[in-house]
């Protein structure tokens, strides 16, 4: 069989590869036949004259600027109140999602399997709307950059960072304290909403004061001698 394989190759001809070359136009000799290279050349001079020296139009405004306002027309997109409701919407529902979690995950530990869910819904509710009036006043958005009118805007972002750092150091130090000194009912009560709270302002925070935050609660639970239950 090898034989008869070896026979076979050996009778096909062995030709060398023809170099004489292409028979017919090449690309490049039909784009010099047609000036595309001139061409070419003349637009891209075009292209930089005009970025160097904008033309304006009849009513005073220059042709970039005219483009740009073609883009934008082109590229419709919300308005900056409704970004910053959707965001608010958000937002909302996720703090409001974790209040709800942590309020079955409390009445689970102390009361077993008695979840009273018209009460969690409820509470739920309340969160949706305490939680959606304080992200659309205090998350910042580039549709209402200040907090404090009257304020200069570079200090809005520390006044801001204050805020939450007071309300991320007082709300985890509380946490700690009523579920170390508090009766079960305070801590059913209580703890779903600190917590939300806690976890909202670290979030906030930039990631030194962030840091900073939890090493001050830390610092309070060794303190004081507290167990984390």
């Amino acid at each position: 069989m090898a034989r008869q394989r070896k026979d076979s190759i050996t009778k096909v001809r062995l030709r060398q590869p023809d170099r004489s070359g292409p028979k017919e136009k090449t690309l490049l000799e039909i784009a010099q036949e047609r000036n595309l290279f001139a061409e070419a050349q003349k637009r891209e001079d075009a292209l930089r004259k005009k970025a160097r020296k904008p033309e304006t139009g009849d009513d005073g405004s220059s042709d970039e600027e005219d483009d740009e306002e073609d883009g934008d027309e082109e590229e419709e997109g919300l308005s900056p109140i409704a970004e910053r409701i959707l965001e608010t919407m958000l937002w909302t529902l996720c703090l409001s999602m974790l209040h709800f979690t942590l309020d079955v995950l409390v009445q689970h530990q102390y009361s077993a399997d008695r979840v009273v869910w018209p009460k969690v819904w409820t509470r739920f509710f309340q969160s949706l709307l305490v939680f959606g009036l304080l992200v659309y006043t205090l998350h910042p958005h580039a549709s209402k950059p200040t907090l404090v009118p009257g304020l200069p805007l570079r200090y809005q972002s520390a006044i801001r960072q204050s805020i939450f750092f007071v309300c991320s150091v007082c709300s985890g130090c509380y946490m700690i304290h009523i579920t170390n000194m508090f009766g079960y009912l305070a801590v059913m009560k209580q703890a779903p909403s600190l917590g939300c709270l806690w976890v909202w302002s670290v979030i906030e925070l930039e990631l030194p004061w962030a840091v900073l935050s939890l090493v001050g609660a830390g610092g309070f639970l060794w303190l004081n001698g507290y167990d984390i239950k």
